[in-house]
């Protein structure tokens, strides 16, 4: 936000230096991004004074003999046609610095050095000089605009400096607000600020006008949305005259960057800024029906803004009305149909209170930012919306641009903007600071701070203003306390839990790397995702109404539906992220996430979420395969020293008969399939995709197992290849354990192949696999390693009526 230096002191005497200032802002909480000298670019000019001034033949140039008072007389060449014998100007002595202007004389360029030199033989000694080449505006100064020389008052000290005078020594501080003091968006906001530490008295803006006894009989104002708008306040102006504001307004809505329109309306950009309350003002003739509805829109409801576009809105969008149609957009922006115009002669202002949530969605979904959605989103209290029609009423009289009717309305829901009281206990603040302030400190400060204290034994009694929503507890008197009393007087101390440590990972971040550079190892690529989806993806994965996949905590106030519950599956992101790499034109690809789900114990939340580390793998491709994704699972399984055994399984977004659960002693950790087709042909998918999961927190009871030393082998190992014809159902991991239960020489199985076809009848399958024997005691015959595989046959064929393939 940026705030003037010299409107800052409009409300509290400031009489220490700029950056002085900006230290202690920001050891008060509020970081100055950037400090900035108005005319930081302009050097050495000063006001010249033209005693002649004579036309150089055949050209527009005039000769003129300047005189720039302690600094000397000087020549100068001038080609504007506004230069006269008389006339002061201002006048950039040789080495100046100035902005350097296109040949429009309007565009800015650089800036330039001056330097002597000649024109059409004349020798020029300094220039004189533009507003823009001094980088002012007409609505910093007047005149500025002209494209000719800027005229200075006949009354300029001849040779004094004309940053002074032009406003060019001033500053401006451009302060970031913290989320939780939306009462500072705004110049008064800031100068409570200032005020309170500099120990300075605070000037109140002035409030006051004279109400004439015109009444606008018959006039209404209902708010059928109390939700939405809690308050709003509407006053009625007559016999208003439209015309230019005056200069001093012009220039600070141009150093806080907006333009002037027309007085009226630059009355409402002026309290925008000043009060941090939006405003609006209706053109009253095209008001009907003599009065103002706030209601919710209608659904395919239209209205075109001040800017002529046109908007189709919904029942989540609040609307200002009239008796017939929508005149505005709730907090976002005025409508056209009852903008203010040159001929208007009577406006009603508004000044309201909307929900901030409310306001961000509307802006969000509409595209439709503003300066007044960015104040209502941060949040506008109820104590700025009566400030600010009062502040409004007053300028109006002041620029005396309209008379002050009787019609005023106030349409509330009960909010008082009176104080609140608040008490709270002095040791439970000096015990959340860590030190003892005294408590004629906490007393200064919280005067400082228009807190009204009291201090009754332990009890601190303060009145919170109403514009100091954050003001609740005793964390929040302390937070105040520590800022004006200095955090630099906090002694450092641990927590009580704490511990002084080498550095380091621990353990379970050790191993979460491990297992990260392995996957990556393996191919694949890490992936980051929101902790927040979309309803519509537990719609998508199909999972029935009692799951607790379903039992997702909702955001209070999301950015948007699709980003509206906390996650409870990594899953559905991981679908979307291959849905539109494919989309995209990458058919193939290894992606992998190690992140967080939130399974709550009961909704509502009594309690924290169960917040369990998850790591799901995605492969998708041609070469991809139910086995590729089982040999990652077995590469996760070897990485942490563990064994994972597989059983067939149902998930609802997996292919029936390819998805198996992923087991560790005994406890089902994950899951692994085929993405169901249904899924990947809404996704767009254009080559099958496989997804696992595995509940990392559940194995985290298992990390730091070391490996088992195992020596070589004294005698040489032998190897088998089985080929065996089963049923469909039989699964690799079962076929696996028996031939293992079977011979205890067994050390390694791995499947190579898998085969469905004419050979093989129809509800049957062939699986081969290499089967490795280690000897222990002594050296294998081939009669021992052919016995071995005539018990694993008869095993197989027993258990599950496997046959060797022929």
């Amino acid at each position: 936000m940026i705030v003037p230096l010299s409107w800052l002191k409009e409300y509290v005497d400031i009489d220490i230096q700029p950056q002085e200032l900006e230290g202690k802002l920001f050891s008060s909480g509020f970081e100055v991004e950037e400090l900035t000298e108005v005319g930081k670019d302009i050097s050495k000019v000063v006001v010249g004074l033209v005693e002649t001034c004579e036309a150089i033949p055949d050209t527009h140039l005039h000769l003129c003999q300047v005189d720039a008072g302690e600094h000397g007389k000087f020549q100068i060449c001038c080609g504007a046609d506004n230069v006269k014998a008389g006339g002061k100007y201002p006048v950039a002595l040789v080495g100046a610095t100035v902005y350097a202007t296109a040949r429009d004389h309007k565009t800015v360029e650089g800036v330039m050095t001056i330097k002597k030199g000649k024109m059409r033989g004349y020798e020029s000694q300094g220039m004189l000089c533009s507003g823009v080449e001094l980088g002012v505006s007409e609505n910093m100064y007047p005149g500025a605009g002209y494209n000719g020389l800027l005229v200075l008052p006949e009354d300029a000290p001849v040779g004094a400096d004309v940053k002074p005078l032009l406003g060019l020594d001033d500053w401006l501080f451009d302060i970031a607000i913290t989320a939780n003091r939306p009462d500072c968006q705004s110049i008064w906001g800031i100068a409570r600020e200032v005020a309170a530490i500099l120990e300075k008295p605070l000037k109140m803006p002035a409030l006051d006008y004279t109400e004439t006894d015109v009444e606008k009989e018959g006039f209404t104002v209902t708010v059928d949305a109390p939700d939405l708008c809690p308050r709003y306040v509407a006053h009625y102006v007559y016999d208003v005259k439209i015309g230019e504001s005056p200069a001093w307004m012009k220039r600070r809505l141009a150093l806080v960057g907006l333009d002037a329109i027309s007085n009226v309306v630059d009355i409402t950009n002026y309290i925008m800024k000043e009060l941090g309350q939006p405003m609006h003002a209706f053109d009253d003739s095209y008001l009907e029906g003599n009065a103002i509805h706030v209601r919710r829109a209608d659904d395919g409801e239209k209205i075109v803004t001040l800017d002529s576009q046109e908007y189709t809105l919904n029942t989540s969008n609040l609307v200002i009305c009239d008796g017939v149609k929508p005149v505005a957009l709730a907090g976002v922006m005025g409508g056209l149909n009852s903008e203010i115009r040159e001929d208007t002669t009577a406006v009603m202002f508004e000044s309201a209170k909307f929900a901030r949530d409310n306001i961000r969605r509307t802006a969000r979904a509409l595209g439709k930012r503003s300066d007044a959605s960015a104040r209502y989103e941060k949040g506008v209290d109820e104590y700025a919306t009566e400030m600010a029609i009062r502040r409004a009423l007053h300028l109006i009289e002041e620029l005396g641009c309209g008379k002050v009717s009787r019609t005023h309305r106030d349409v509330n829901t009960g909010n008082s903007i009176e104080p609140k009281e608040l008490k709270v206990s002095i040791d439970r603040v000096n015990k959340c600071l860590g030190i003892t302030v005294p408590d004629e400190d906490i007393l200064r400060i919280m005067k400082n701070l228009q807190f009204a204290p009291e201090i009754n034994g332990d009890e601190l009694k303060l009145q919170i203003p109403a514009y100091r929503e954050d003001m609740e507890s005793y964390q929040d008197v302390a937070e105040e306390v520590i800022r004006m009393y200095g955090y630099d007087k906090l002694t450092p101390t641990f927590l009580k839990s704490a511990e002084v440590t080498t550095g380091g990972l621990n353990l379970m971040q050790r191993t979460e790397l491990k297992l990260k550079r392995a996957l990556c190892a393996a191919g694949l690529y890490e992936g980051m995702h929101y902790s927040f989806f979309s309803p519509s993806d537990l719609d998508m994965l199909k999972y029935p109404e009692d799951a607790k996949e379903r039992k997702a905590i909702r955001i209070m106030n999301p950015i948007n539906e699709e980003l509206s519950l906390m996650r409870t599956t990594l899953a559905a992101q991981m679908i979307h992220a291959i849905g539109r790499n494919q989309k995209r034109g990458t058919l193939q690809g290894r992606l992998f996430e190690v992140g967080n789900i939130f399974i709550p114990e009961e909704l509502p939340l009594t309690e924290y979420p169960d917040e369990r580390t998850t790591l799901c793998v995605a492969i998708f491709g041609e070469e991809e395969s139910f086995f590729t994704l089982k040999g990652i699972a077995e590469n996760v399984a070897d990485t942490l020293c563990l064994n994972f055994t597989y059983e067939r399984a149902q998930k609802t977004f997996l292919h029936p008969y390819q998805t198996a659960s992923v087991i560790c002693n005994g406890e089902t950790v994950g899951y692994l399939g085929k993405l169901a087709y249904d899924i990947k042909n809404d996704e767009g998918m254009r080559t099958d995709a496989y997804i696992m999961e595995i509940d990392l927190k559940t194995i985290s009871q298992w990390y730091g197992k070391k490996p088992v030393f195992e020596p070589l082998p004294k005698f040489q190992e032998e190897k088998r290849d089985i080929a065996l014809v089963m049923d469909k159902k039989v699964t690799c991991g079962e076929v696996e354990a028996v031939i293992c239960e079977a011979c205890k020489y067994v050390k390694q199985i791995t499947l190579f192949d898998v085969y469905e076809g004419e050979q093989i009848p129809a509800d049957k399958k062939s699986m081969a696999f290499t089967v490795v024997f280690t000897p222990k005691e002594e050296a294998f015959t081939s009669e021992s390693v052919d016995g071995f595989v005539k018990k694993i046959l008869k095993q197989l064929n027993r258990k599950y009526g496997i046959e060797m393939r022929s």
